[in-house]
């Protein structure tokens, strides 16, 4: 028999949750202090109201009604007006001030379940959010007493066929589920939300670790907190592989580069550009930005490295008008420190730039500086999560990463993202002679014939100016070109 799904309402979570939370059952919401769960509950109640017209019941053990209406108004959900409408109903079981201590073995949640009964079928509520049961929990020091009264609450939401969440804490990210060890036990489902601190990194992930009977995403997924659209959960299961793929040439904007790449690059590809410092990516990107103008098309630059005056003096250095582009329309460069915002943050900033400017190219300069804000694993899902998106709106996309050494090298950062790439193009420093010369090259290009030589390449006023391939000498890309004698 296939359990019946209530939809939350929040997208992503209705995916990993393959349809939403199992109806007429409890759900536990674990995590530690700081991570979401008041959130996420809330927002399964706001969403439920918003989307399916479905009255809800929140319960609070801890905090006061009146901070919950504070915090959620800042969300633009008009709780107010939807309390007016018997849609949305508090229901405070918080401690007040002056209250006296319980006595061990005349406290029960009896009275509770009675106002709880009322409360839900008032309004009819299919919804009920219970913040937080470690709050009871401290009023019970006797285990077998608080494992009977969460058992009689469950029983109680079970027969009014409510669709339930129950929160609590738990003092380790991947410790036992919860504090006293008793919950996950009551329950038919449990949720982990986890804000884990490594290396000086936060990164916040939510699992489904049971959905009794049913189907649902195993492992975790990134999510992050939105201030006008609460959680946003990134999963990388909705991550496919049926993108489409164009046989449309773009220009690089270097007319030579494009020769050595067949023609130009794939109007759908992600192109990596690898070199170290001052070895000519920025300008790189420029030309590629610059390469609008052929057809008119519009470029997005998020810069994480130069502001964007430093952006505009370089490129009429090397002959390209970014102002005009900007002005009439062309060009939107964006500049911001990567440490300002998390990964997923980034991540839907740049789907929301998107989607609004519509780019038909888009450059990040330079994916190092992002990853020194995440730990390798979150870089290496913004990266599949950014390049599939990509992908799917069909945009070209040009990423430059900095090597550590000179003559070039692999980095980090470049391990992480070559293989997702369609495009690979070296610069490298080369000692020739007793002189410093810049060379390019291009790696790997998918679908494609290219030009594998070597090309030294200088910098002027007017841009990049490709030369003619390297003769007579070996070992360029490891920055030592020995002369061989012909």
């Amino acid at each position: 028999m296939t359990i019946q799904k209530l939809a939350t309402g929040i997208a992503a979570f209705d995916h990993i949750s393959d349809g939403g939370l199992p109806l007429g059952r409890t759900t536990l919401l674990a995590g530690s202090p700081g991570c979401g769960k008041t959130l996420f509950g809330s927002q399964f109640l706001a969403m439920g109201i918003q989307h399916f017209d479905q009255a809800g019941v929140f319960v609070t053990f801890e905090e006061q009604v009146e901070d919950i209406r504070l915090n959620l108004r800042s969300l633009g959900w008009d709780i107010d007006q939807w309390e007016k409408d018997g849609k949305w109903v508090f229901l405070d079981a918080s401690p007040k001030d002056g209250d006296a201590p319980v006595t061990v073995g005349t406290y029960d949640l009896s009275a509770f379940q009675v106002r709880l009964e009322r409360a839900v079928t008032k309004c009819n509520a299919q919804r009920v959010v219970l913040d937080s049961m470690g709050n009871v929990f401290a009023q019970y020091p006797e285990m077998n007493s608080f494992r009977r009264e969460l058992f009689q609450v469950t029983q109680t939401l079970g027969r009014l066929r409510a669709t339930s969440l129950i929160t609590t804490e738990r003092s380790e990210e991947y410790g036992r589920v919860s504090r006293s060890g008793v919950e996950e036990f009551l329950t038919d489902n449990v949720i982990i939300l986890r804000n884990v601190l490594y290396d000086e990194k936060r990164r916040r992930t939510i699992e489904i670790l049971k959905f009794r009977g049913s189907k649902h995403e195993k492992g975790e997924n990134l999510y992050t907190i939105v201030p006008e659209r609460g959680i946003v959960i990134i999963p990388l299961s909705a991550m496919d592989l049926r993108y489409r793929s164009s046989g449309v040439r773009v220009t690089s904007g270097v007319a030579k580069l494009d020769e050595m790449c067949g023609g130009g690059f794939y109007r759908d590809s992600i192109v990596l550009v690898s070199g170290s410092i001052g070895a000519g990516k920025t300008l790189l990107v420029a030309s590629f930005l610059n390469g609008v103008r052929e057809r008119k098309e519009r470029a997005l630059l998020l810069a994480f490295e130069e502001s964007r005056e430093q952006i505009f003096r370089n490129a009429a250095g090397w002959g390209y008008d970014f102002a005009g582009l900007e002005a009439d329309g062309s060009l939107k460069v964006e500049c911001l420190y990567p440490e300002v915002s998390s990964l997923e943050d980034h991540y839907l900033h740049i789907q929301r730039l998107v989607e609004e400017f519509k780019p038909d190219r888009i450059a990040l300069d330079s994916l190092s500086a992002l990853s020194r804000t995440s730990t390798d694993k979150a870089f290496r899902e913004f990266v599949i999560g950014l390049t599939s998106f990509l992908k799917h709106q069909q945009i070209t996309c040009l990423l430059t990463v900095t090597t550590t050494l000179l003559s070039g090298g692999t980095s980090d950062t470049e391990g992480n993202i070559s293989p997702l790439t369609d495009t690979i193009i070296l610069l490298r420093y080369v000692e020739m002679s007793g002189d410093m010369q810049r060379s390019l090259s291009v790696l790997k290009m998918r679908g494609s014939k290219h030009d594998s030589s070597i090309r030294g390449f200088t910098i002027d006023d007017k841009g990049l100016n490709l030369g003619a391939p390297f003769t007579g000498v070996s070992g360029i890309l490891t920055g030592i070109a020995p002369v061989h004698k012909l």
